[in-house]
């Protein structure tokens, strides 16, 4: 008899404050370099390392939606009121524990590679989950450097043309104007 297979999710969390095609980007490179049958974009109210939100919680979660609307494998969630937390590995118990027979991919860029040690009991977190990092413009040779990578051995790095956009840099034009 044939094993069916394992059903395979990508997890790509943060504040998406706002969501942009950066985002979107990675979600699409990772169904198909990694044979993801659906991406989660798990949107936080707050990054617990960092000082607040620019926009509201509900206006990230529609702009997602309306972003992602055309790539059926992208679903928008939200988990911090099931989970009564903004924190990864309680997000990744949760799935794990709710949805035993899914294989899940924890998707972050190299940016955030190099503060992956600051993390929540990051060191059980690659126990739960696969580590894929993607390349991020300016930060790949630090993130290679970084604590995470002198501890963590099964980290996938994918890399790709770069996507020259962040989060950051569209709130700064949305000030400007």
């Amino acid at each position: 008899m044939i094993k069916p297979r394992q059903q395979r999710i990508g997890i790509l969390g943060g504040s998406f404050d706002p969501p942009h095609r950066g985002h979107l980007e990675i979600s699409r490179l990772a169904i198909k370099k990694l044979s993801l049958d659906q991406v989660y974009w798990c949107i936080t109210k707050k990054n617990p390392l960092k000082k607040k939100a620019f926009f509201l919680l509900t206006e990230r979660i529609k702009k997602s939606k309306i972003i992602t609307r055309k790539i059926k494998k992208i679903k928008i969630k939200f988990f911090e009121d099931k989970i009564k937390s903004p924190n990864t590995i309680d997000l990744i118990k949760y799935l794990k524990k709710k949805n035993k027979k899914k294989k899940f991919f924890f998707i972050i860029g190299s940016d955030n590679l190099i503060k992956f040690h600051k993390w929540k009991n990051w060191k059980i977190l690659p126990k739960l989950t696969e580590i894929v990092v993607f390349s991020r413009k300016d930060f790949d040779q630090k993130a290679k450097k970084s604590v995470t990578m002198k501890q963590v051995k099964n980290i996938i790095f994918i890399k790709h043309k770069p996507i020259n956009i962040s989060s950051t840099q569209i709130r700064k034009n949305y000030l400007k104007s």
